[in-house]
């Protein structure tokens, strides 16, 4: 019952963010959580360390470590500026932006992107929408993905995903388009846009995270071939993220300075919930209390109605977390693992609170950009979006 107990708090304190003056962040709670259930003796060191997931562990540091060499070598401003400069218009650039945002946080992860993309467009907080929305196609695309991806069991992942999801998640974006437009129009009327290009701020670190991004074009390659051509061979999505940070790792003289100045509070959250996690499913109190509820916690209907509602109380990451072990023992099929995904992860279009991706975007737009964007307003645009959203991916899904 104490993991229960705990898991409760946490849920609480992800809420409010706040105990008397002190703000907390959502890597110090979940940390709190792991701690908690470790010296009350609810999940043994041992069992602890198990469950934590080191390829989800690793492919994170490695993305990251990539997306960090991006934002400081500038890299990631000068390609941006290549991808926007043909945009004349407040519409052209929101377009572009959403799908440019969308297709990289399908590559790099929606994490990564939230972190490197805020400078490079002030309104990028009113977009938010595409890095969560275009993460939803891609194994990769974001950590929920990647743990449906690891512990669902999906055979071909980034095949199983895209037959999937490519389609409604293109759809998806355009829906934001056209509620982004509605809400903001006045804000996108008239306006001329004038760019200008960015200097790179350190050529030869550019330069190895283009030879990153290419390895990873050609490991994707790599991977989805071997699918097509039958191969039984042990490709993980770990050795993409390894085999994309590598040039930066080898060869560059700012390596350390890369590593020390990645996100690594999210790798801590990560490792912290896994504990948490596996605490409240050894108690065996939450199968018990699922198990008399009734409900055919199999059904994608059913999925992503509660992926979107639980979300906003508990962020998504944790949230898939805890499905996860529910869906593996009901024997759910592969319809039941994308409609988690995509539940999931549009629950970070509905409310500020949905995703961590969300709140890094905020902050990070506070802290350099003088931006805000209030819970209400994220909410003017989410709610609209986010109906739309899985009403689409229903059709496809259910």
């Amino acid at each position: 019952m104490f993991p229960l107990i705990v898991l409760a708090c946490v849920f609480v304190l992800i809420a409010v963010r706040r105990v008397g003056r002190f703000r907390l962040q959502i890597w110090q709670i979940m940390l709190f959580g792991a701690a908690a259930v470790l010296l009350s003796g609810s999940i043994a060191p041992g069992a602890a360390v198990h469950a934590v997931n080191l390829d989800v562990m690793v492919f994170l540091f490695g993305m990251f470590v990539v997306g960090q060499a991006m934002e400081e070598s500038g890299y990631l401003s000068y390609m941006s500026f290549r991808l926007f400069c043909r945009a004349r218009t407040a519409d052209e650039l929101l377009l572009s932006v959403l799908f440019v945002m969308g297709l990289l946080s399908a590559l790099l992860m929606n994490d990564t992107i939230a972190i490197i993309g805020t400078p490079v467009v002030l309104s990028l907080a009113k977009s938010a929408s595409a890095v969560t929305i275009g993460s939803v196609a891609s194994p990769i695309g974001n950590p929920q993905n990647l743990l449906v991806a690891i512990y669902g069991n999906v055979q071909n992942p980034f095949v199983t995903f895209g037959r999937y999801l490519l389609v409604p998640t293109v759809l998806c974006l355009f829906a934001s388009f056209g509620v982004l437009r509605l809400v903001y129009r006045r804000e996108c009327n008239g306006i001329h846009m004038t760019q200008v290009c960015p200097v790179l701020v350190d050529p030869p670190l550019a330069r190895l995270c283009r030879v990153s991004l290419v390895v990873l074009a050609a490991m994707l390659a790599v991977k989805v071939s071997l699918v097509f051509l039958g191969a039984e061979v042990d490709f993980r999505l770990t050795y993409i993220a390894l085999g994309t940070a590598l040039p930066v790792l080898l060869l560059s003289p700012r390596r350390l300075e890369t590593v020390r100045r990645i996100d690594w509070t999210t790798l801590v959250f990560f490792a912290a919930m896994f504990v948490l996690m596996e605490s409240v499913w050894l108690s065996g109190y939450l199968q018990s209390a699922i198990g008399r509820s009734g409900l055919a916690l199999d059904s994608p209907g059913v999925i992503m109605t509660l992926s979107v509602l639980v979300s906003q109380l508990l962020s998504n990451v944790p949230l898939t977390a805890l499905y996860l072990p529910l869906l593996q023992g009901l024997g759910a099929g592969t319809e039941a693992y994308m409609a988690l995904a995509a539940g999931a992860t549009m629950a970070g279009t509905l409310t500020v609170l949905g995703a961590a991706s969300n709140v890094i975007i905020i902050q990070n737009a506070e802290r350099r950009c003088g931006e805000s964007l209030s819970f209400g307003e994220f909410a003017r645009t989410g709610l609209p979006l986010t109906a739309a959203c899985v009403g689409i991916y229903w059709l496809f899904l259910v």
